[in-house]
């Protein structure tokens, strides 16, 4: 069984394709990730994985889709954006975002962001598996709440993905807070509500402006 630091860059490599938006590509890795899978130590992490796993590998791609589309582009509840929750439209969000992009820099990988922004938790993830998985786990740390919040709205709306974010939880130090009001306080607060332009900001930033007005992305 596998456990430590080569077991966590497992974990975050096998979120990472699964909370990716699933494809042929998913379904033809699924044999694959779940073998790597159940070589990991029995725990919290092997068990989050398994449960999304099973759950892809039972139903058809177009079903996989349809849900993956209605939970996380079609609601802010739980968005894969780690900075969102932080720092949600504000002015600071595009300083946040580029120093994700310097992070990534420094570490000489290079990101191919397929048009997402460099706080998207699957490309966060691929970093911390792949590239610089000292760096990653610690990125991941510094933005505990955002994966507890975000595993905490997908508790209700998708189990099977709230596996896959119990799992990351799981690699990292510390206990997950036992509620949502907890992790609210580990947050201070939710994401911000300023709305102050990011017109000053790369414009590879911006198409999350306006994310979490209403419930769709703008």
């Amino acid at each position: 069984m596998r456990r430590g630091p080569a077991s966590a860059r497992v974990v975050h490599q096998v979120a990472s394709w699964c909370l990716g938006y699933p494809d042929e590509a998913l379904v033809e890795r699924l044999p694959l990730l779940a073998a790597a899978t159940d070589e990991l130590a029995a725990g919290r992490a092997r068990e989050g994985l398994r449960r999304f796993l099973d759950h892809a590998a039972a139903i058809p791609l177009a079903d996989l889709q349809t849900d993956y589309v209605r939970i996380f582009d079609l609601s802010r509840k739980q968005a894969l954006y780690l900075s969102y929750w932080t720092d949600g439209d504000t002015r600071r969000r595009g300083e946040v975002l580029a120093a994700f992009k310097e992070r990534y820099r420094a570490s000489g990988f290079l990101v191919d962001t397929h048009g997402e922004l460099p706080d998207h938790l699957p490309l966060v993830l691929e970093y911390a598996a792949l590239a610089d998985p000292t760096d990653g786990a610690a990125l991941l740390q510094e933005y505990r709440a955002s994966l507890e919040l975000t595993r905490f709205a997908l508790i209700e709306s998708s189990p099977p993905y709230a596996g896959l974010l119990e799992a990351v939880c799981a690699t990292l130090p510390g206990e997950s807070p036992a509620d949502s009001a907890a992790v609210h306080r580990m947050a201070a607060a939710g994401p911000p509500s300023e709305s102050v332009g990011l017109d000053f900001a790369d414009p590879r930033l911006l198409p999350l402006a306006g994310y979490g007005v209403g419930e769709g992305r703008g």
